[in-house]
């Protein structure tokens, strides 16, 4: 199962409250992707706005942090 999209250029981007969510509670990346299923490698790349979540990954991350989808992962108009 693929968990990342490469970013195209001129795509609408996407960004993220992954790592100020992750540090508020003190987690690891290791632990947050142990919880959600995914290498640490791919949380280094979610945060640094490198790759952009899945939708079933986005989902998986929103729960652990007891929040809604939108409240993690933040659409912005590439215009």
């Amino acid at each position: 199962m693929v968990y990342l999209r490469w970013a195209k250029k001129g795509a609408t981007k996407m960004d993220n409250n992954v790592f100020r969510l992750r540090k508020s509670r003190k987690m690891t990346q290791e632990e947050l992707a142990r919880l959600v299923g995914v290498t640490r490698q791919t949380i280094i790349s979610i945060e640094s706005g490198k790759y952009t979540a899945s939708l079933t990954l986005a989902m998986k991350i929103a729960k652990v942090f007891d929040k809604r989808v939108e409240e993690v992962f933040i659409l912005e108009d590439g215009d």
